[in-house]
C-alpha cells in the first residue's frame, strides 16, 4: 500500500510555461510528461505560431492558458499553480518548454518527497538534469565561500540536500507554496527559482535533489569557446543578461538571501562584465544591457526589460 501511495502521481499537475516554443521540442515534452501526471497546463506568454491550435485540436488532456502579453516566467508559473489548485491537485511540477522528463521521473520525485517528508520539512525535490551538449549530468549545489560545493550523484539511491533547485523539474507540494507564497513576479524571469529556494531555506524547509529522477534540460542559448583555450561558457542574449544583473542586485537586498551567497556572487558580476562586455559579442550591446540591469537593480526596478533598452 505504501509503495502504491508513494507513486500515485494523479494529484500532480505539470505546469509548463512557454514563450515562442519550438513545436517539436514542446511536443516531445508533452509526450514525455502527460502519461506521468494527472493534469497538464501550458501557460503561454503570447507566442506567435500555429502550435497552439495543434495543442487545442490534438491534445484534449492539456489545458492552455493564453496570456495577453509576455507576463514573464514567474507570473505565468503562478497562473498555472492557481489553475492546479482550482482543479484539486496537491502538487505542481514546474517545467520549462525546453525540458524533457525521463521515464518515471515524476514517480521517482514523488516517492522521494513522501519518504523524506516523514522525517524532514521538505520544500521541494528536483531531478538531476543533463544538457545534451555536456559530457555529464549537472551537480546539485550547496552554497559556500569562496566557492559553492558541487554535489554529484554517485548512485540512484541518493537524495542530496541542496540550497536551491532550478525551477524546471521541481516538484512542490501546494501546501508548501501556500505557506511560503507564490513565485516573485517582479523578477520576471531570471533567479525566480533561486529566490524561492532561498525563501524556502530561510523558513526551515529542506530542498533535495533526487538522483533516481532524470531530465534533459537545455541551459542557455548556446555554448561558446573562450579565448586562449579557457574552455566553453554558457551564452545568453543581451536581454537575459539584463535580468541576470538586475535580479541578482534585487536578491542582495532580500532578507532571505544568504550572505555567503552574496559574498561569492559579487565577484561573478565583475567576471560577467569582462566576459560579455569584452570577450564575447555583441560586446557593446551586452555591456549596455548589463550596466542598465545593475542600475535598475539599484533603483529597485521590477517587471519586464525596459522598452527603450530593446530599441
Amino acid at each position: 500500500m505504501t509503495d502504491t501511495l508513494a507513486t500515485d502521481t494523479s494529484a500532480v499537475c505539470a505546469v509548463i510555461v512557454t514563450y515562442q516554443p519550438d513545436a517539436a521540442a514542446l511536443n516531445a515534452l508533452l509526450d514525455a510528461v502527460t502519461p506521468q501526471v494527472g493534469a497538464v497546463v501550458v501557460v503561454d506568454n503570447a507566442s506567435d505560431g500555429v502550435w497552439r491550435q495543434a495543442i487545442e485540436h490534438t491534445r484534449p488532456d492539456v489545458a492552455l492558458l493564453r496570456q495577453p502579453c509576455n507576463v514573464g516566467l514567474a507570473f505565468a508559473q503562478n497562473a498555472g499553480i492557481d489553475w492546479a489548485r482550482m482543479h484539486g491537485c496537491r502538487h505542481v511540477l514546474l517545467l520549462d518548454q525546453d525540458s524533457e522528463p525521463g521515464v518515471g521521473m515524476v514517480a521517482a520525485l514523488l516517492k522521494a518527497l513522501q519518504a523524506l517528508s516523514t522525517e524532514n520539512k521538505v520544500g521541494a525535490v528536483g531531478p538531476r538534469f543533463h544538457d545534451r551538449r555536456e559530457d555529464r549530468d549537472a551537480p546539485f549545489v550547496r552554497v559556500g565561500f569562496p566557492r559553492s560545493q558541487k554535489l554529484w550523484c554517485e548512485s540512484e539511491a541518493q537524495c542530496i540536500a541542496c540550497d536551491f533547485l532550478i525551477s524546471s523539474g521541481a516538484l512542490i507540494p501546494l501546501d508548501v507554496i501556500d505557506q511560503l507564497g507564490a513565485m516573485d513576479a517582479g523578477l520576471f524571469i531570471d533567479n525566480v527559482d533561486m529566490e524561492w529556494s532561498f525563501r524556502a531555506r530561510a523558513k526551515g524547509y529542506t530542498l533535495y535533489g533526487v538522483c533516481a529522477a532524470t531530465m534533459h534540460h537545455h541551459l542557455g542559448d548556446e555554448r561558446r569557446a573562450l579565448p586562449f583555450g579557457l574552455g566553453k561558457i554558457v551564452v545568453h542574449g543581451p536581454s537575459r543578461l539584463y535580468y541576470m544583473m538586475r535580479n541578482r542586485l534585487r536578491l542582495y537586498g532580500m532578507r532571505q538571501t544568504p550572505f555567503v551567497w552574496i559574498a561569492q556572487d559579487v565577484p561573478r558580476v565583475l567576471v560577467k562584465l569582462l566576459l560579455f562586455g569584452v570577450l564575447i559579442g555583441p560586446r557593446w550591446r551586452n555591456l549596455r544591457f548589463m550596466l542598465r540591469g545593475l542600475w535598475d537593480g539599484l533603483m529597485g526596478r521590477q517587471g519586464a526589460c525596459p522598452a527603450d533598452l530593446l530599441r
